[in-house]
């Protein structure tokens, strides 16, 4: 029985830059509202890079009552009591190491590609978002190279609009660990839908596997995972019936 279905955002829940397509998102709110009371209808949550007040807005769009990831696995957003909680990794130490990235990253790849902006709020990574996928793959290359060299704590990851710089010890992997522990589900119980490499160690770890026909091929390669048909809040959807009907036979 899957009794918690996590989904990342970008590509899933929505697509970047684009208005949110409203009446798939109705189905999903409506589907997680009869997870209530119907115990073959798994409570939906996030585990998403984007930062606490976007993963919170999302889950308020869709009646999320579940606690929620956000920057990866660096932080966690509980609606049921209204609190943060940060992982014991972020030492001060680490939040300075953080935000000596950030500054670098601001003053030698922010400045130097326009159209490229910092993801605000952030605490516990560093995010930058461009709508260029070409501007992104440049960027990518050389903050690898920087990481890499300097500091061998962190990874990078990125999709086709956004490079995230987070911490080895709180990646989506490391957040799907956690949700199973605040929320008392075995990582068996529970399916994981992401669209990119950031989604691979929540892929790796959650006991089903989903990704949406615009998922990267990597990720439907992967022994387990279910791509399917409908992109995005369509293929969400598709995954969302497909884990209902297995909870019912």
């Amino acid at each position: 029985m899957i009794s918690l279905f996590v989904l990342d955002i970008d590509g899933c829940i929505t697509m970047p830059f684009q208005t949110p397509d409203w009446q798939a998102l109705t189905k999903l709110r409506e589907l997680n509202d009869r997870s209530r009371t119907d115990p073959t209808v798994p409570a939906l949550s996030i585990c998403s890079g984007r930062p606490q007040p976007y993963v919170e807005a999302v889950g308020q769009w869709l009646g999320m009552y579940k606690p929620l990831i956000f920057e990866s696995g660096g932080g966690m957003f509980d609606p049921r009591d209204v609190s943060l909680h940060w992982p014991d990794t972020l030492t001060p130490e680490r939040e300075e190491t953080i935000q000596e990235i950030r500054t670098w990253v601001g003053e030698n790849i922010i400045a130097k590609q326009e159209g490229a902006v910092s993801e605000f709020t952030k605490r516990t990574d560093v995010g930058i978002i461009h709508k260029d996928e070409k501007a992104i793959i440049e960027m990518y290359g050389e903050v690898c190279k920087k990481i890499e060299t300097d500091y061998p704590d962190f990874e990078v990851h990125r999709t086709e609009i956004s490079i995230n710089i987070i911490m080895k010890g709180a990646n989506k992997g490391t957040g799907l660990r956690w949700l199973s522990k605040v929320c008392e589900v075995p990582l068996q119980n529970m399916a994981y839908i992401g669209d990119s490499s950031g989604d691979i160690p929540a892929l790796e770890v959650a006991g089903h596997g989903f990704t949406p026909a615009n998922g990267i091929s990597r990720l439907k390669e992967m022994p387990g995972v279910i791509s399917t048909n409908g992109q995005a809040t369509h293929g969400v959807i598709e995954a969302y019936e497909h884990i209902i009907r297995q909870n019912n036979s």
